[in-house]
């Protein structure tokens, strides 16, 4: 049980924060041996994660007639990360890039673009100027996410940054853009599940959905209501510390 509860925090909290939601979960779940870390327990807190961001958007996603291009540019933006990861489950590439040295130099690296995009002025707002042609450059940018370390929410708040939206747009557009990404990733999960024929629901399962939605929802909120006041800077300090503490023990 303390498993699931840790494992459904750490989705909850990291999934929307820049800091690597893959890369706090394989780190926990290696470092402490976690048994429970299977593909059944993947589905639920993803999903937790998926209902929380549905929940808290739900006047802009259900507003389809008024948000209609922005939902469609989130669309869009989602597809080049769906091709690629695609590619890399295919040919059994994902493994790959789940080294602790990898994860250790992209959590720094990636850390370092945060802040330099963080001080990019403010001119854009995502009402006005989140078109196409934005969305699928910020969309390119969310590729370098299925890297382990990178974070999708860092990079691409990095990629909206760039581009000069707000902190508070910019993590709105990021959080937007994790929906076709959780999506899809709980919809291919599931298969495989059905595949191996193991779609018994535990108490656990449910527990754990429960737990990474609320601890999504909390984070969202916090997250939002962080970045009116502050800048990334903390997170930037925060990944260059974890990246660090990672290299060292992995040379």
């Amino acid at each position: 049980m303390i498993e699931l509860i840790i494992l459904s925090i750490v989705q909850g909290i990291t999934e929307f924060l820049p800091i690597s939601s893959s890369a706090h979960l394989i780190l926990i779940s290696q470092y402490f041996n976690f048994s429970n870390a299977n593909l059944a327990l993947d589905v639920s807190l993803h999903m937790g994660s998926l209902l929380a961001i549905i929940v808290y958007f739900k006047k802009d996603i259900f507003n389809f007639k008024k948000n209609r291009n922005i939902l469609l540019n989130i669309l869009i933006s989602s597809i080049p990360t769906i091709v690629i990861g695609f590619l890399l489950v295919k040919f059994s590439l994902i493994d790959y890039l789940r080294d602790f040295k990898l994860i250790g130099w992209t959590t720094i690296i990636f850390a370092i673009l945060l802040y330099f995009s963080d001080l990019k002025k403010t001119k854009q707002k995502i009402a006005k100027n989140y078109n196409y042609k934005t969305a699928i450059y910020i969309g390119f940018f969310q590729v370098l996410s299925l890297i382990p370390g990178v974070s999708r929410s860092g990079i691409t708040i990095t990629g909206a940054r760039i581009f000069n939206f707000s902190r508070a747009d910019s993590a709105k557009i990021s959080f937007l853009m994790s929906i076709p990404i959780l999506g899809i990733v709980s919809i291919y999960n599931l298969q495989n599940l059905i595949i191996q024929n193991n779609l018994t629901l535990s108490f656990l399962n449910l527990y754990s959905t429960v737990l990474s939605f609320i601890f999504s929802y909390l984070t969202i909120k916090f997250f939002l209501s962080f970045l009116k006041k502050y800048s990334l800077t903390y997170f930037v300090t925060y990944r260059i510390f974890l990246g660090i503490v990672i290299l060292y023990y992995s040379y």
